[in-house]
């Protein structure tokens, strides 16, 4: 029963988490069709000048969807393996990473003069992805819904499946757990020994020697 269990939080565990992985995924992509647009429209890095600000809302796009994968890859494995360390690191990056969205939305809902903390976009691509959730705003608060819950489920199902795995050190800092797996051998060494602790029969060879002396 307690395999089942496990085998369940198991596959349970993996597909919330491929959640993040499609959420960070999209974000990827659209981040480098973002990238490959603003290319061309200044042709290189360096068309506008050196004292121009590098398109920092595409670059951290891209390293938050980035992240995401990898937090998806790593929380894969931590699921398959069972083991408690991977479960524990993937349980501390995964409420890291809520805790940086609970301050980015708490920071855009507290305070109203939030778009001055980020420098500004030469690409112009910050206020159209600002203007897009404001027009879909019911869409993107189920999309936000969805993704926020399938993280805390993530860090609730690690939890259980942690506490599902038997921790490994008890069975080396036991000798008890070796008792059974030893007991045939002692039996078997008493049996073969047994015979010998009598007294010694007396040899047929000298039993013959004296009738014939």
């Amino acid at each position: 029963m307690g395999t089942f269990v496990k085998s369940c939080t198991q596959s349970v565990l993996k597909l919330v988490n491929s959640v993040s992985g499609l959420v960070g995924t999209g974000m990827i992509l659209y981040s480098l069709w973002m990238l490959r647009v603003w290319y061309k429209e200044v042709n290189s890095f360096w068309a506008a000048g050196p004292d121009s600000t590098p398109p920092w809302f595409i670059y951290t796009f891209l390293g938050l969807g980035v992240s995401l994968c990898t937090i998806t890859c790593f929380g894969h494995i931590a699921a398959e393996t069972a083991n408690g360390c991977c479960l524990s690191c993937y349980m501390v990056f995964v409420f890291l990473l809520v805790l940086l969205e609970a301050a980015a939305t708490a920071d855009v809902f507290l305070n109203r003069d939030w778009e001055d903390d980020f420098p500004e976009d030469p690409t112009g691509r910050f206020n159209e992805f600002k203007n897009f959730v404001k027009s879909n705003l019911e869409m993107c608060k189920w999309i936000a819904i969805v993704f926020v819950s399938a993280q805390a489920s993530s860090i609730f199902l690690a939890v259980v499946l942690r506490a599902l795995s038997p921790f490994r050190g008890n069975y080396y800092d036991s000798d008890e757990d070796y008792i059974p797996s030893r007991l045939p051998l002692l039996r078997n060494q008493v049996q073969h020994t047994a015979p010998y602790l009598g007294e010694p029969h007396p040899s047929p060879k000298n039993d013959s020697w004296n009738v014939n002396r």
